[in-house]
């Protein structure tokens, strides 16, 4: 029956794969995070885990196992928009030994963990009253930008969306956006959300350096190469001008991207941010014109007020929602 082997659980991003032990009667146990440039593969990145937890016999490794991926998970081939990695889950399943992996989109994992996070994990900003068993909607800038929204089942549990919304077509909102998406275009015909409103990495022309250079081009100010890290430090504290430009209007982007969520999902129990960069932003970012341009939608104004936006600072939310869609698999197939 394999009660006394945990559960593996896994947050796997472009940047960081993050792991962790779940039993359903303790909770969780020795997260940890390995950066994903330092193993070749997904399958090295699991086993180095586990061998350093002593968890490699048979007798002893976990038999089940839940990983939530940046990534759409259409078929048994998984290959990361984010990074190199790229496997069968099928063979993956049979190299760590297991029994069953359910693998799912890691904001369909973090979009399950919504309805189990306290209010201490949680910072409103601006205002709204979350109004219960509606949909709510999900959206976080990290190494690229993740989408999903939870909504309700119809017998009192939840289903996540698992789709690529921050593929969509980004769309300015003011003439100085217009110009900024006119100059990523000029390289990028098609100018994503993700382009902009993520940290970047691995790489790859987006992201905040992105919206940067952008940035400097499109208000004449002499360009010098930022990090993300470097740009959101200095942004935040406004020791750099371009650097507040740019998390300025990242800000309001992603107020304007997460509005559009909110009103085609009808999420009227709330919007949840998560990834990596916003929860860093600290303080500023209630101050930041995030909120202000969530709720410019014209007539839809004041619907958008009544609908509370919550920054995630939970440490590992997305084990939360992993375990939980294990679970209920187990559940439904008779497993334990």
């Amino acid at each position: 029956m394999h009660l006394e082997q945990p559960w593996l659980i896994a947050d796997i991003g472009g940047t960081n794969a993050r792991f962790a032990l779940y039993r359903p009667a303790s909770g969780f146990a020795s997260p940890q995070v390995l950066p994903t440039s330092e193993h070749a593969t997904l399958q090295a990145a699991a086993a180095h885990y586990l061998q350093q937890l002593g968890l490699t016999e048979p007798a002893v490794r976990p038999r089940y196992a839940a990983f939530g991926i940046a990534n759409p998970i259409t078929g048994d081939w998984v290959q990361m928009t984010n990074h190199s990695w790229q496997f069968s889950i099928s063979e993956l399943q049979s190299a760590l030994g297991l029994g069953k992996l359910l693998m799912l989109n890691d904001f369909s994992a973090l979009a399950l963990a919504l309805p189990h996070l306290q209010a201490a994990e949680l910072q409103q900003v601006g205002g709204g009253v979350p109004v219960p068993h509606e949909a709510m909607a999900l959206i976080g800038p990290g190494t690229g930008l993740g989408v999903s929204g939870l909504l309700p089942d119809g017998h009192g549990g939840w289903l996540a969306l698992a789709g690529e919304g921050g593929h969509v077509t980004l769309a300015p909102f003011d003439a100085v956006e217009r110009a900024v998406v006119d100059y990523v275009q000029a390289r990028h015909p098609h100018v994503s959300a993700e382009r902009l409103l993520c940290g970047g990495g691995a790489g790859q022309d987006m992201g905040l350096p992105l919206l940067h250079e952008a940035v400097c081009a499109v208000q004449a100010i002499p360009q010098q190469a930022r990090t993300a890290a470097e740009i959101t430090r200095l942004g935040v504290v406004g020791e750099d001008a371009a650097c507040r430009l740019t998390v300025d209007l990242f800000c309001a982007m992603l107020g304007t991207m997460a509005a559009n969520l909110v009103l085609s999902l009808g999420a009227r129990g709330g919007c949840f941010i998560g990834g990596g960069i916003v929860p860093r932003l600290g303080s500023y970012f209630a101050q930041s014109p995030f909120r202000r341009r969530f709720e410019e939608k014209g007539r839809c104004s004041a619907y958008l007020q009544q609908v509370p936006t919550y920054v995630i600072h939970a440490e590992y939310p997305a084990f939360t929602g992993a375990a939980a869609a294990l679970a209920q698999w187990l559940q439904t197939h008779r497993q334990t």
